[in-house]
């Protein structure tokens, strides 16, 4: 169909103010935060639209279907894998308008459109009393993106993942089929878990456009816990430990002082700790204060017995702020110097190894490799940082090397950044012929015509 006509029929649905084809007015729709020397370029001849229902997203869907119309589903824009990037002319698809949010008290549970932000749903969760217990990052991630990608964050450890939070959805199918999956339900054992499958799945099957998201009660009391040591190693086996005792944080976190400081001084702040090389962040919560004194008392035990300089208790909200947003800005303060970002995630119990790994890679080529991640849950962010001097593949052998080394350790390439539109080479590390053939069967059931999200997983 000619450009024009296309345009045409999409402000017939949606109305002329949510078509717009000027690229200037488009550009931010256009990338996300995947580092840029990573970043696949954005095609040229692109068309955004925002719907504000479920059944204009359907019309659009069904047009570009008919069509042969890519269609990239956007959110946020807060990926690290380039998995929204518009790689081809067609439709960039932003569901920002869709975005109410309501709290079912009764039965602890939100039902949130696509559009509504990470940010958005804290803030109605507490205003009912209630807690989403993950953090999967930006708070200006959206609720569809969340579940694309299946999300992860900080406080995977005690709670899990996005997955563990989604008992229905609302999806439209690139046919323009719309379907409602699971509901306000705790058990729901009703043939193949269809739901299950498209949470993850990274846009290439359907578009996410409403969901029913478990919530919590708000724990009675909560601490975090900054724990210095002078050894990785003993930093490490202190998680094996906490996690073997009867304490389960919401949150173990590596990061390195270094990291920490420079990401405390991009915010114009103060980390709070200095000694120590290797430090834990521990996020405790407890119904009582006396549960949580003893959480605090375990896991400060457990760390004094592994070598740990003097443990930083962090008690006011403010303080345990202030500590969550120095870390969670580590990333944004390496971005500019930073080439990529990956997220091998192994057995907890063999982080340590993978850490040497990394320690003798970059001594091996040279380079500066930066770690931190999740360390209750085995998931490993390693930066590969610009290098002068250094021929362009020294990225590429780092990376690949690194991966393997994950997988060799029982490990996977990616825990919770996907495979999006710069892994695609590397996923036969970790997954063989056949799982790839079925992957590819179910892409094209769902998507016969293959209009969602072009480049996605090597599925074409």
């Amino acid at each position: 169909m000619e450009g024009t006509k296309l345009i045409t029929r999409l402000e017939g649905i949606v109305g002329k103010n949510w078509v717009i084809s000027e690229r200037e007015l488009m550009d931010s729709y256009l990338r996300d935060e995947t580092p840029e020397p990573m970043r696949p370029p954005a095609a040229s001849d692109l068309v955004l639209v925002k719907p504000s229902s479920t059944r204009e997203v359907a019309q659009i869907l069904k047009l570009a279907n008919e069509e042969r119309v890519p269609v990239f589903p956007v959110g946020g824009r807060t990926g690290l894998v380039g998995g929204c990037v518009p790689t081809k002319p067609g439709l960039v698809l932003s569901l920002e308008r869709m975005s109410k949010v309501g709290v079912d008290r009764e039965n602890l549970m939100a039902i949130a459109e696509a559009g509504t932000t990470l940010g958005d749903l804290f803030k109605a969760a507490d205003a009912a009393g209630l807690f989403f217990p993950p953090h999967p990052g930006d708070e200006g991630a959206q609720i569809g993106g969340l579940i694309a990608t299946n999300a992860g964050g900080v406080r995977a450890v005690r709670y899990g993942v996005m997955r563990n939070y989604v008992k229905g959805i609302e999806v439209v199918l690139p046919t323009g089929d719309v379907l409602n999956l699971g509901g306000r339900l705790i058990k729901n054992n009703t043939g193949y878990d269809l739901m299950q499958l498209l949470i993850g799945s990274e846009g290439t099957l359907c578009v996410i456009t409403s969901a029913v998201i478990k919530l919590y009660p708000k724990s009675i009391a909560a601490a975090t816990l900054v724990v210095p040591f002078n050894s990785r190693s003993d930093a490490l086996m202190a998680v094996e430990k906490i996690l073997q005792s009867a304490v389960l944080p919401l949150a173990i976190e590596y990061a390195e002082v270094r990291e920490l400081n420079e990401a405390a001084e991009h915010l114009n702040e103060e980390w709070p700790v200095q000694t120590g090389r290797a430090q834990l962040i521990v996020m405790l919560t407890g119904t009582t204060q006396d549960e949580l004194l003893s959480a605090c008392e375990t896991v400060a035990n457990i760390s004094e017995k592994n070598n740990a300089s003097e443990v930083m208790l962090a008690e006011t909200k403010e303080e345990q702020e202030r500590i969550l947003r120095i870390r969670s800005n580590i990333y944004t303060t390496l971005k500019p110097k930073m080439v990529d970002i990956l997220d091998v995630t192994v057995p907890p119990s063999k982080l340590g190894d993978l850490m040497d790994f990394v320690d003798e890679t970059a001594k091996k080529h040279g380079v500066h490799l930066p770690v931190y991640g999740h360390a209750g849950d085995g998931n490993l962010h390693v930066h590969i940082m610009k290098e002068e001097n250094k021929e362009p593949g020294y990225v590429a052998n780092v990376k690949r090397e690194i991966y393997m080394a994950g997988v060799r350790l029982g490990g996977v390439i990616t825990g919770e950044h996907g495979i999006g539109k710069i892994r695609t080479g590397d996923i036969t590390l970790v997954l063989g012929e056949k799982e790839l053939s079925l992957m590819k069967g179910i892409k094209k059931l769902f998507d016969p015509n293959g209009i969602l999200n072009p480049g996605v997983l090597p599925l074409a």
